[in-house]
């Protein structure tokens, strides 16, 4: 009997603080709305307000006016010049020793440059860079002894990258062994995905000046580089391509579908992957098999 009566005011002890829960939470519930409804509080906030740079996104918005400008201005200049040597009365022909005629001169010439200068800046525009559509098939190839764990670690870098940045197609070498070829890649004569040489890829430049410097190589518009050739497996119209080492003994291939569409900080990123992705691989030993669809993929 003891015993129970001693339980029970331990357990109305430990319970007896909750009854004044529901009263704290009506007065918290009701400072918060006070505070919130205060019209000093909304007056006394001084914290950063967003920025509007009106003039440059004028001058974005009304780029043909702008470029255009300069025609206008020269052109009325060289129309004032004219109608006031019309009305002021002074010999059409120039006289060396007039300062009106040298001041009119000086006009005449900074009028013409105006002008001259506007029909370059319409003539000249900067070439727009847009998304284009990789020009092959989808594939979705992966060496066929690579275990689980590996597997699972290739195909969330591809995920990751194809749904975070511009990536479009993606390659693995490691040890002259293509493990992984994703994404879109270019069409063969037979129409099924270009299959990479991993043999001549090797033997490249390209990928011998990546392995020797043993950084990443960003190509930002890859139609420039002469190196285009070493990368026949991508579609025809790769935009831009990053070359990430794995370690000394492999490289990743990242197409992507614009130009200059990896930022700094997708480069960042992609050479951590690498070092994960590199870490991973280490601990597996793969064996040179040629590549086949699976159907884990």
């Amino acid at each position: 009997m003891e015993a129970e009566t001693l339980l029970h005011r331990a357990i109305s002890w430990s319970f007896s603080p909750q009854c004044h829960l529901p009263h704290r939470t009506r007065l918290l519930r009701q400072a918060v709305r006070a505070s919130s409804s205060n019209p000093r509080l909304k007056k006394s906030y001084k914290g950063p307000k967003p920025k509007q740079d009106l003039i440059p996104d004028w001058v974005s918005r009304n780029d043909d006016t702008v470029r255009s400008l300069p025609i206008y201005v020269g052109g009325a200049s060289l129309v004032a010049v004219l109608v006031n040597r019309a009305v002021s009365g002074i010999a059409p022909v120039a006289d060396a020793s007039s300062s009106q005629s040298r001041a009119d001169l000086l006009t005449l010439g900074l009028a013409v440059t105006s002008i001259l200068t506007g029909l370059v800046w319409l003539t000249i525009k900067p070439k727009s860079i847009s998304v284009v559509n990789p020009l092959g098939v989808e594939c979705r190839m992966i060496s066929s002894r690579l275990p689980d764990p590996l597997i699972a670690e290739l195909l969330w870098v591809w995920e990751s990258l194809s749904s975070v940045t511009c990536c479009r197609s993606l390659v693995v070498v490691y040890d002259r062994t293509c493990i992984l070829q994703i994404g879109v890649a270019a069409e063969s004569s037979g129409g099924e995905a270009q299959v990479v040489d991993a043999a001549r890829l090797s033997e490249g430049s390209v990928y011998q000046g990546v392995m020797k410097s043993g950084s990443q190589s960003y190509l930002a518009n890859l139609s420039l580089y002469p190196g285009r050739s070493e990368l026949p497996f991508l579609p025809s119209n790769t935009q831009a391509v990053i070359l990430q080492p794995l370690g000394d003994k492999g490289i990743v291939i990242i197409g992507g579908d614009m130009i200059r569409g990896f930022t700094n900080a997708d480069q960042a990123w992609i050479t951590y992957l690498g070092e994960k992705l590199d870490a991973t691989i280490a601990k597996h030993t793969i064996s040179v098999t040629p590549l086949k669809i699976q159907d884990r993929i």
